[in-house]
């Protein structure tokens, strides 16, 4: 079987810490030599995490798995002080005001291949993306949107009740449902996953933040994403693929405004045990 981890013997110094940091503890240490290795029949336990690569400290290691692909991390590359990180999370808007101009699919791409790498359950990464790139078709699903808004009107919908100022709103010409946004898009998972919708929220706000330092603003299209659970003539034009569902979705384009200050939010309430 070929070896399910690349060990460079010239830089192993032997310490052990992928060993260690293994969250499957399937890698041992040789008897002889100390380097690390994974006998064959832990082969199936492993999740592809990556964090014996990630965390080796001579970047002596590399997990099998497509390693031509492997990029090398600059020193000190991605360190963010804690308080631009800060400004920066705290200055994210939700935008519902965008320019006419489309956001070019490569840049769509850069900050989707940004967010492929958030965390979820088992490394399983469920989650895949349908943009309507186009604004006519984002158009089309906000009218089946509010075509699915009107079924709840005199129901005992949760929604039943807020929903006639949406309509009285769409009626005059406002769209209320994805704000006019040149693009959607949408995380989709396996149905039957337990998991997967918590990990395309976490994939979904990976692309949120990384948006704004594309020059891209976002906004969770929470509407949208309720019509797809219910309303089939919206999920007949998403078509997605057999066994699939919509998770969440969220509306993105270039913003016409830029941000020049940070609202005030509820005092942070902790406890401590």
């Amino acid at each position: 079987m070929m070896a399910h981890i690349i060990v460079d013997q010239d830089r192993c110094t032997g310490c052990g810490l992928c060993a260690k940091i293994c969250s499957s503890g399937i890698i041992g240490l040789a008897d002889e030599t100390n380097l690390p290795q994974v006998q064959d029949e832990n082969v199936f336990r492993c999740f592809y995490c990556g964090h014996c690569e990630a965390f080796c400290p001579s970047q002596a290691l590399i997990l099998n798995l497509r390693p031509e692909e492997k990029v090398l991390l600059p020193a000190d590359a991605g360190n963010i002080s804690p308080e631009d990180m800060a400004f920066y999370l705290k200055k994210r808007r939700s935008i519902r005001h965008f320019t006419r101009e489309p956001v070019p699919r490569e840049k769509i791409l850069e900050v989707l291949d940004i967010a492929r790498y958030a965390a979820s359950g088992v490394n399983f990464q469920p989650v895949q993306w349908l943009v309507i790139h186009d604004p006519k078709k984002v158009r089309k699903i906000a009218e089946l949107t509010m075509e699915w808004m009107k079924t709840l009107l005199n129901t005992d919908h949760p929604m039943s009740g807020y929903v006639p100022i949406l309509i009285s709103a769409w009626e005059q010409g406002i769209d209320v449902i994805c704000w006019d946004a040149p693009h959607l898009l949408f995380a989709h998972i396996p149905e039957e996953s337990p998991i997967a919708p918590v990990d395309a929220i976490i994939a979904l706000t990976h692309f949120d933040i990384a948006a704004p330092a594309f020059g891209i603003g976002t906004c969770w299209a929470g509407f949208v994403a309720a019509a797809t659970m219910f309303y089939e003539p919206l999920q007949k034009e998403l078509n997605l693929p057999e066994g699939r569902k919509i998770a969440y979705a969220m509306m993105f384009g270039n913003p016409q405004h830029k941000v020049y200050g940070i609202p005030r939010r509820k005092p942070l309430e902790v406890t401590w045990q």
